[in-house]
């Protein structure tokens, strides 16, 4: 038996079926969804949201698995991907007969259902979110996006997410209270004042949205009881008997137990991803809130812990069973069809004392039976958690699943009260899809994640005055050619100039998208279970949350302060080739013997990023800090409607992006040769850090941290081996500890994996079909993934501790 146990038989075999589940295209909801836009085309869009959804959760299929001990599917069946047609339906058309020939996250589709996407297409032509979104772009915007410089397509054609709701108020008081405070909002209204005329339509969304969740349970509800009226086992009828009792209850009235408690929370958050196709919907602190109903029981002899335990893992293979479907160009994005459920454990609490408790712990034991890439696990570090918690934490990441990630509260906790967010809320704290945070219940979407900006494109652009390499076009006016240059000064100049209007480019494509999500898919649910959209009226994308931060993304950072090493280095200090020389050798991609040498010296000579060497890491630092100053200055759409803050700040959690970023970027200033990927998050170039952990964890820790509050991302990548030992385990507590500690770290992840395992998956698939890695900021089964994004990870650097 493992460290940790292993998985009940029944869980095993659900486990297995889900695993040999073929990932079909759902076509329910696209069919449901079209059908209740046509009937209430007349109606205000927020009440055409709420009646989308009653529809769809009124007529979708719905099963229980003969193994699950909570109810609820999102799709027709398990790990098969709705189409959310209101977002984007351009690139479904285009990619129907593809969707089985990718090279990687592969979806299958019958011909019967591809003729009912072609059938309800004519009905969203012209008339989706990405339609909305692209047409709202001035033309010298959109030029931006077209050419991959400023990239926004996760959002414009899948909403937004990156969100955790308020479940601890939804278990602890059910939907009627949701019901009862929007009714009293709601006669208080004064209609002759047309902004109270339109909170109406949002509290009258809200109202019919309640009632569609408690049908939706109540369908559960009876189906579980006509199938325990054919069950022969009299221990499953009871199961299927009591499952139908409690369905009746939640999530409409509170949950009193922990295992109504779960199945209260898997509907909420089921739904949620239902009603939009936003990723990274996030379940928050659930050591906390769920821990009161599991002391409870535990102490009143009403569960054990392993029927906890159980019932844990039950949720995460329901978890796993959600999927989607991406348009190819935005799957290289999020490769492994990722989900980015983020579960958060440990901490504090809001009186700042330890928040890690007996749930905690069996979260961790739970998710280490199951060992699957969802849900996304995030353990919060602090000064005072203990050994023995961090033990177990270590004995998860051996597993190799790339799990727990860490998040340090010593940096995240100042970083947010010093922007405007109240102590109590600022401690906490949650993971929101990868490593990104925000307070749970009480922040707007997309707290990072808004758009992609390519910091060596932006560079070379910067260098060529101006003008994109590839298709030649005058972007803005530069200051100069590279080749013109006297001193690096000019270059740093070049770099102010274009990466200042780069940004003022992704505020505008932002704002362009969000005023399209605002007026084309407003999210009822989802809004009226985040506070305080109720009180003010207003949906989420009107500045109905307490806070609402966001960030766009920053690609390829390491390669930008390469960049900057090499050529002050090399061209203006050390003068081993010309300005001209090395551009020449950029465009010729480093080809021929003059470019070959070029490049040598370009790798082997200027310093690297993630060698604790303040020539290169300072650079970095002075070139980020152009681009952080400069999004300081911008707002959100949310920015003086309700929200607390409404303002942006910096982010790397770039999630696969560095892979499609490289292919779409010529040869760069490090040595890099065009097409290859960029580095990963804040993570050093692959095979560039060359003296250890420690050294890169310095490097990091000189950027502006308390400013790229949308997730510093770091991954790191260790041999299984190096972990074999009690002292390498306390080795490696031993190195966080002093990153988070005295470097003030914001984040840290594990592949514990050998390189040999990973070129053997290469080969022979069959034989590791279980093998998960860390992509990003999320797990995902390597086999699913492309080649170009398995030889990303199997290029990155292992360290030794």
């Amino acid at each position: 038996m493992s460290y940790f146990g292993e998985l009940t038989q029944r869980m095993k075999d659900f486990r297995e079926e889900l695993l040999n589940a073929k990932p079909m295209v759902c076509v329910e909801r696209a069919k449901l969804t079209t059908e209740s836009y046509k009937l209430h085309a007349d109606k205000p869009m927020v009440l055409r949201r709420a009646l989308m959804l009653e529809n769809v959760l009124k007529n979708m299929s719905i099963f229980i698995e003969p193994q699950t001990l909570i109810a609820g599917n999102q799709a027709s069946s398990n790990r098969s991907a709705p189409i959310f047609p209101e977002y984007a339906m351009d690139w479904v058309i285009e990619e129907l007969d593809q969707f089985d020939k990718r090279s990687g996250d592969r979806f299958y589709i019958t011909e019967e259902n591809k003729q009912v996407i072609k059938d309800i297409y004519p009905f969203w032509e012209k008339n989706t979110l990405k339609d909305h979104g692209l047409a709202a772009m001035p033309a010298e915007t959109k030029i931006f996006y077209d050419l991959g410089i400023i990239k926004a397509e996760g959002n414009i054609t899948s909403g937004d997410g990156h969100i955790a709701v308020n479940y601890e108020k939804v278990l602890n008081l059910g939907l009627i209270h949701f019901k009862e405070q929007t009714e009293r909002k709601l006669q208080e209204l004064d209609l002759t004042d047309y902004k109270n005329l339109k909170k109406s339509y949002f509290y009258r969304a809200i109202l019919i949205v309640i009632d569609a969740v408690a049908a939706f349970a109540k369908r559960y509800a009876d189906l579980a009881l006509s199938l325990a009226k054919v069950e022969d086992s009299p221990t499953r009828k009871q199961e299927l008997i009591e499952m139908s009792s409690i369905l009746k209850k939640v999530p409409f009235y509170p949950a009193e137990s922990f295992k109504e408690a779960v199945q209260s929370l898997w509907l909420i958050h089921l739904i949620l991803q239902i009603e939009s196709n936003g990723h990274s919907v996030s379940f928050g602190r659930m050591d906390q809130y769920l821990y009161p109903f599991y002391k409870n029981d535990i102490e009143n002899n009403a569960i054990t812990e392993e029927s906890a335990c159980e019932l844990l893992t039950n949720l995460w293979l329901k978890t796993y069973s959600i999927n989607k479907i991406r348009s190819w160009s935005h799957t290289r994005f999020s490769a492994g069809s990722p989900l980015y459920q983020n579960v958060t454990i440990g901490g504090q609490t809001v009186d700042k004392k330890d928040a890690v408790n007996p749930l905690s712990y069996l979260i961790l034991k739970s998710v280490a039976q199951t060992k699957l890439p969802q849900p996304n696990l995030t353990v919060r570090y602090h000064k005072g958690i203990s050994d023995d918690f961090m033990k177990e934490c270590i004995e998860v990441v051996r597993l190799g699943f790339g799990m727990p990630a860490f998040n340090n509260d010593e940096i995240i906790i100042p970083s947010f009260i010093e922007k405007g967010v109240s102590e109590k809320d600022a401690y906490n704290y949650s993971a929101i899809g990868c490593v990104e945070v925000a307070v749970p219940g009480k922040w707007g979407y997309r707290c990072t994640g808004m758009s992609f900006l390519n910091f060596p494109k932006s560079l070379l652009i910067a260098l060529n005055d101006g003008v994109d390499l590839e298709s030649g076009i005058k972007l803005c006016e530069g200051v100069g050619h590279f080749k013109d240059m006297t001193s690096f000064n000019q270059v740093m100049e070049a770099w102010e100039k274009i990466i200042r209007e780069f940004t003022r480019q992704s505020v505008i494509i932002d704002n362009c998208v969000d005023m399209a999500i605002e007026e084309v898919t407003a999210d009822v649910l989802c809004s009226a279970l985040t506070d305080d959209c109720i009180e003010r009226g207003l949906t989420l994308k009107e500045g109905g949350a307490v806070y609402d931060f966001i960030s766009d993304l920053q690609v390829g950072i390491a390669n930008l302060g390469d960049s900057l090493a090499a050529i002050k280095k090399c061209v203006f200090e050390d003068k081993l080739f010309t300005p001209q020389q090395l551009w020449n050798a950029i465009i010729n991609n480093f080809e021929g013997e003059e470019g070959e040498k070029i490049q040598h010296a370009l790798i082997n000579y200027a310093p690297k990023y993630g060698n604790d060497d303040d020539y290169v890491d300072l650079l970095l630092v002075e070139a980020y800090n152009i681009y952080i100053d400069e999004i300081k200055k911008y707002k959100n759409t949310r920015y003086g409607r309700g929200p607390i803050g409404g303002v942006y700040y910096a982010g790397t959690s770039s999630i696969s992006a560095n892979v499609p970023q490289g292919a779409g970027t010529a040869a760069t200033p490090d040595g890099r040769k065009a097409k290859e990927p960029l580095a990963e998050g804040c993570s050093p170039s692959h095979a560039m850090d060359k003296n250890g952990p420690t050294a890169v964890f310095k490097s990091v820790s000189k950027l502006p941290t308390k400013e790229i509050t949308g997730g510093v991302l770091l991954n790191q990548k260790i041999n299984p081996q190096m972990l074999s030992k009690e002292s390498d385990k306390m080795k490696l507590i031993s190195l966080i500890r002093t990153f988070f500690n005295r470097l003030h770290g914001f984040h840290v992840q594990y592949n514990v994996v050998s390189r040999e395992t990973l070129l053997d998956a290469q080969k022979h698939p069959e034989k590791h079909r279980d093998l998960i890695v860390r992509v990003a900021g999320y797990s995902a089964f390597f086999n699913v993934l492309s080649k170009e994004t398995q030889d990303d990870i199997i290029a990155r650097t292992e360290q030794i501790l």
